[in-house]
């Protein structure tokens, strides 16, 4: 009995291990998203995502939905058809292991984007971004929802822009992000999205 409960304790154990991916087998292969999303996942322009130190729950599911078509990103069409799932969940893993730099809000932006983020808009009825983006932009992998400090304005606010008209839709049967989006003014989204890139 007892080497059988150590048989199961070690295929949970390597099975646990084997699903949150390879990071030196994800350095391998990312040469190719190096072009947009930095070598360290770092981007070096604000249309570009940076991934570094994401988490990577929310890494395999983005590059998923994209590679099934869940998620339209027409830059990336076809970079992700000859990796495996594994392949998928080492690049997530590398990327997660990499350290985010981020950048400075700008002045103007900040008493507004930090009242959104940390209290919602009440006469809109939108809840608070911190209610699963966390006080300091962390995000949380276990629930699934992305870490937002530190990421480019530009790219933020290209995505809350694509919720708000529902051209993206991978958030769920909740819509959670549709729902939150829908209302935002360009400025409010401007001054969120300003507001997290200098939260780190």
């Amino acid at each position: 009995m007892f080497k059988l409960i150590v048989a199961t304790l070690l295929l949970v154990s390597s099975i646990s291990v084997f699903a949150e991916g390879n990071p030196e087998h994800g350095k391998s292969i990312s040469q190719a998203c190096a072009v947009c999303h930095g070598a360290d996942g770092n981007s070096p322009a604000g249309s570009f995502p940076s991934i570094a130190g994401q988490h990577p729950k929310y890494l395999l599911k983005q590059l998923k939905d994209i590679k099934s078509g869940a998620r339209a990103a027409p830059l990336m069409t076809g970079q992700l058809e000859a990796f495996s799932e594994d392949d998928l969940a080492d690049l997530a893993a590398y990327y997660a292991s990499q350290t985010p730099k981020g950048g400075a809000a700008k002045p103007e932006l900040v008493a507004l984007g930090e009242s959104i983020y940390r209290s919602g808009i009440k006469r809109k009825s939108i809840a608070a971004c911190t209610a699963c983006h966390l006080p300091q932009g962390e995000g949380s992998n276990l629930a699934g929802f992305p870490a937002l400090a530190g990421q480019w304005p530009e790219y933020t606010e290209t995505q809350l822009k694509a919720f708000r008209v529902g051209d993206r839709h991978n958030d769920g049967d909740g819509k959670m992000m549709r729902t939150t989006s829908l209302d935002l003014s360009d400025r409010e989204i401007a001054a969120v999205a300003s507001y997290l890139y200098g939260l780190h």
